[in-house]
């Protein structure tokens, strides 16, 4: 059995080097492509760098070390051939690691050449390319001959390095007076092989949600768009990139995506490829509705869905405080309303630009981080006098929000991780709302000129931790109207008493900038709809969901000026309607803005779109399945899900997401025509 034992030992310094050759690769990365004069005043970043690399580039590295005890230790306790051929084996595993990792770097060495960029969406176009063209640039560009040939010194080294760091000094296999405690010691060097591949493969922890990704890098890091690249090892990108697959609308040539765009604008619109597209969509304010507010507070909050507001559900108590708000006389309620993605950062995205992100990831584009787009929400309403802060209840370096919301107009940035303290009680996502908005009004009161504020809550997100004397619900009493399989499953009492909680939370923010501001607009929605407590084939709701709680989140807005009929007949509107209804109802008549929709005062479209649903006055449409439900309120019956007559709404779908991909390639020319 001590086979297993010096084995296990072997593996593990096999599995060494390969982090030290990560290293190095990024080194050389850094070296050549480094955006810097020098590297002075930027060690602490890249150290952080380094140290944070590491350790999300076990996520492949811990593999080695399995793959060693899967093919070689564990059969050596068996077969004489795997004790015999060990070391050669072990030399063949590391060497054929080694050269996929070679050839992935020298991959990144080039896109990054071409693209600025390390792997990303564009790799699956590759398929579509013409490949003599592909071989031509590697070959005569790229001088692919000595990079193949660069594989034997390459080859040569690593062979050289596994063996010598194979010759590294093992422990002994301790001697012991009873076979149990033999048997004892291999069963936990076993499973402590086991724990300590999954500890190292989760960048030291054992907890799947806590192991490195992209949202955790370093704030230090992340600051520095170049560093926040050269973390990332070249298989986790090649990962990325294979665990997204691409859009349709991506996989479109130019002469494609500008039929779909063409579509889209209106017909007297006379759009020239090389102009922007976004230009074809102004608008001229038909004057004020009421008197411009001192400050202006668009609050997004996470997960809050607009079926936990219908008559069905009321039996849950679980947005009651919004339930309230609403009947006050001057709050203004859309009950139809799309978000711009069904998940957040898609809808934040859409939100801050006018367009839909359509979970291309606009955000995460260096493009995006140095240009403002005509449908900005911040960049228009700032025309008006307004300073813009976007305030979110985590780190806005997650999702590079620092850089793309400034970007977008927004003046400030504020994180709470960071003005709330480092001591502040968080999720995984963020500081608890109460903490955060309670910090965030705080130094909002200290604000005396004109500011709008986009913020943005995280708490009402699964896995749902808060302690329940934190989230001060009394969940018996809210939940006591309701049967049993309700009351008393512990996952759905959580999750309903951690939305209560976040509900209250931004009621009492808003009540208390209400004292403050009186005069204040306040717009409020989700970020999408969700589904906490899975009430689906329950005694309370005993059917499948709808498609109108599946997607729909409600839209509020309150002035002491504006009455519940602000909307007039219209029933329906999604996300990109907010902009365009805000700057209406405090504009001058005459204000030019850009937005692909009207705003929820005026007349509608027939029907709007985003790039996954579809809603008119009559029916909601989902893209992917084609099919369409009768809107109504939610009930005991629902609705049944049928074929649509018109047809023409998936294609409308994808065309909003062909514009946003038309301006993702031509990005240069569509934010210069911004910054005229």
């Amino acid at each position: 059995m001590d086979y297993f034992f010096y084995g296990i030992q072997a593996d593990v310094k096999l599995f060494l080097l390969f982090p030290l050759l990560c290293a190095i690769f990024r080194l050389i990365f850094i070296k050549v492509y480094q955006p810097y004069p020098s590297l002075e005043g930027h060690w602490k970043a890249v150290c952080k760098c380094f140290e944070y690399g590491f350790w999300w580039g076990m996520d492949f590295n811990a593999y080695v070390f399995l793959a060693s005890m899967l093919l070689v230790s564990i059969p050596s306790i068996f077969f004489d051939f795997f004790r015999q051929y060990g070391l050669e084996l072990r030399l063949f595993i590391g060497c054929a690691y080694g050269g996929i990792l070679y050839a992935a770097f020298v991959g990144k060495m080039i896109f990054y050449y071409h693209f600025h960029d390390t792997f990303n969406y564009l790799l699956h176009m590759g398929k579509h390319a013409e490949k003599h063209n592909l071989l031509d640039v590697f070959f005569h560009q790229h001088h692919g001959v000595w990079i193949l040939l660069g594989y034997i010194p390459y080859l040569i080294f690593l062979t050289v390095f596994c063996w010598l760091f194979q010759q590294l000094p093992s422990l002994l296999y301790p001697s012991f007076s009873a076979v149990g405690e033999q048997y004892v010691f291999n069963v936990l060097i076993f499973f402590g092989s086991i724990v300590g591949f999954y500890w190292v493969r989760f960048g030291g922890t054992l907890k799947h949600r806590n192991k490195p990704e992209w949202d955790t890098i370093p704030s230090i890091v992340k600051e520095d768009a170049f560093l926040a690249r050269a973390c990332i090892d070249d298989l986790i990108a090649l990962k990325w990139v294979r665990r997204k697959p691409l859009a349709e609308e991506l996989q479109q040539n130019d002469e494609e995506l500008q039929m779909s765009v063409r579509q889209l604008l209106p017909v007297e619109s006379c759009w020239k490829v090389d102009e922007n597209p976004l230009k074809y969509f102004k608008h001229v304010a038909q004057g004020a509705v009421i008197n411009k507010p001192s400050q202006i507070f668009f609050i997004v909050g996470e997960s809050v869905p607009q079926w936990a507001l219908d008559p069905l559900y009321s039996r849950l108590h679980v947005l009651d405080a919004t339930k309230k708000w609403i009947q006050d006389p001057h709050t203004a309620y859309l009950k139809n309303f799309l978000p711009a993605g069904n998940i957040s950062r898609p809808s934040i995205v859409s939100l801050m630009s006018g367009i839909y992100d359509a979970q291309l990831e606009l955000n995460e584009m260096e493009s995006f981080w140095k240009g403002e787009l005509l449908t900005s929400f911040a960049g228009q309403i700032k025309k008006l006098g307004y300073r813009t802060i976007y305030w979110y209840g985590g780190n806005a370096s997650n999702g590079n929000f620092n850089h793309f919301a400034k970007a977008q107009g927004f003046d400030e940035v504020r994180s709470a991780t960071e003005f709330c303290g480092g001591n502040a009680p968080r999720t995984w996502v963020g500081v608890y709302d109460h903490v955060f908005l309670e910090k965030a009004a705080e130094l909002m009161k200290k604000i005396k000129e004109p500011t709008f504020h986009f913020v943005y809550t995280t708490s009402n997100h699964g896995p749902y931790k808060i302690p329940d004397k934190v989230l001060g619900v009394d969940t018996d009493d809210m939940l006591k109207d309701t049967e049993v399989d309700i009351r008393e499953d512990q996952e759905r009492r959580k999750a309903l008493s951690t939305a209560s909680y976040a509900d209250h939370a931004v009621q009492k923010f808003i009540a208390d900038m209400q004292e403050v501001y009186p005069d204040a607009l306040f717009v409020y929605t989700g970020d999408h709809s969700a589904l906490y407590g899975n009430f689906a084939n329950s005694s309370l709701v005993p059917r499948d969901y709808m498609y109108r709680e599946l997607y729909c989140t409600p839209l509020m807005m309150h002035h002491r000026e504006i009455t519940q009929g602000l909307f007039g007949g219209t029933t329906i509107g999604t996300h990109l309607n907010i902009m365009p209804t805000v700057l209406e109802m405090i504009a001058p008549k005459g204000f030019e803005y850009y937005s692909l929709y009207p705003s929820l005062t005026e007349r509608q479209p027939e029907g709007l779109v985003t790039p996954k649903q579809w809603l008119t006055i009559e029916e909601l449409g989902e893209v992917a399945s084609g099919l369409v439900e009768k809107i109504k309120e939610s009930d005991m019956e629902g609705t049944g899900k049928f074929k649509p007559e018109d047809t023409g709404w998936q294609e409308k779908a994808s065309n909003v997401t062909s514009l946003t991909v038309w301006i993702m390639r031509h990005s240069s020319a569509c934010l210069r025509e911004n910054s005229k």
